[in-house]
């Protein structure tokens, strides 16, 4: 018997950059993507940007204000650091090692997995001086750092740091779903081993857009003007984050792993973007194209749309957004 009850077919997610070497489309990544005009509204939308995902370290600056608002008083490069992926560079590792030390607290507290740094350059260097995986080079020791200060200011247990149900944790969730103004639509485990709270691109937009437009003094605006007061903190000398910070006056730009990307620009435009795959090799070319159709005009948005594909020594193609 044939059964007349077919599924309907799912589109798959529209294409946001290609691969092309030598003149051959090799390659397609997909995804979602949302602009938000000043005033908030969307401008616009590829894909579904309202369906929930997991921004990964896009949450960043959501879990450094929740710091705050339990009492921990960070500022400067300390906070910039609470926000971080931080590329594993030597001022890095100092300033998170000086945050545990003014708390009482030492590596050795740290629940992030053992890692080598983050920027492949600083990786080598790493390995050739002869060190092995640390929990301190992981590139969220900086956040967790700070997590574990809060905790040692207000009296909580330290070891449960990374509880969902923790008090610190519980004040995540609700920074997040207040800043996209949208409910979290579930809890996962992030990398770094901490709670994940998922919500849709255009509430991650809607985040970064809260935090550059906020009050001054408060905990978003703190953390918002840390960040791009101290961009090489929040990321490292190579990193496309840090150099659009440094670059275009008032934006607060943050990565996340798996392919997502939110900015923000001093006067609301926003957006966010995850590709589906997670492949990090798009992220610059239509990072560089979102930023375009915002306005955008810089020389760094071309530099970080760069991103050439080599044949040997030669180079023979690109990686290139389609939208």
């Amino acid at each position: 018997m044939t059964s007349t009850d077919a599924s309907p077919a799912i589109a798959p997610p529209p294409v946001l950059a290609e691969v092309v070497r030598s003149g051959f489309t090799e390659g397609r990544h997909r995804g979602s993507l949302v602009l938000l005009a000043a005033d908030g509204g969307v401008e616009r939308a590829i894909g579904d940007p309202a369906a929930p995902v997991f921004p990964r370290s896009s949450n960043k600056p959501m879990q450094a204000a929740a710091i705050l608002r339990a009492g921990l008083d960070l500022s400067g490069e300390r906070l910039a650091l609470a926000a971080a992926s931080h590329s594993g560079e030597p001022f890095h590792l100092d300033l998170v090692r000086t945050v545990l030390a003014e708390h009482g607290l030492s590596a050795d507290d740290l629940q992030t997995p053992p890692d080598l740094p983050l920027d492949p350059v600083e990786a080598e260097a790493y390995l050739a001086a002869g060190h092995v995986r640390e929990r301190i080079t992981m590139n969220c020791s900086g956040k967790h750092a700070a997590m574990l200060a809060v905790c040692v200011r207000n009296g909580w247990d330290t070891a449960t740091y990374l509880d969902p149900a923790h008090p610190l944790q519980v004040l995540v969730a609700q920074a997040v779903a207040e800043a996209a103004g949208e409910p979290v639509a579930a809890v996962g485990t992030d990398g770094c081993g901490a709670p994940l709270m998922a919500i849709g691109l255009t509430g991650l937009a809607r985040a970064f857009r809260s935090f550059v437009l906020a009050e001054p003094g408060s905990a978003e605006r703190r953390v918002a003007d840390a960040m791009r007061a101290h961009p090489a903190y929040v990321a490292g000398t190579r990193r496309a984050d840090t150099w659009l910070m440094s670059e275009v006056p008032g934006a607060l730009s943050k990565m996340g792993a798996e392919a997502v990307q939110a900015v923000a620009l001093a006067d609301g435009r926003a957006l966010a973007f995850k590709i589906d795959d997670g492949s990090a090799r798009a992220l610059g070319p239509v990072l560089a194209r979102a930023l375009a159709l915002l306005g955008v005009d810089a020389p760094v948005v071309d530099r970080i749309g760069r991103a050439p594909l080599l044949g040997g020594a030669a180079e023979v193609g690109e990686i290139r957004a389609t939208f």
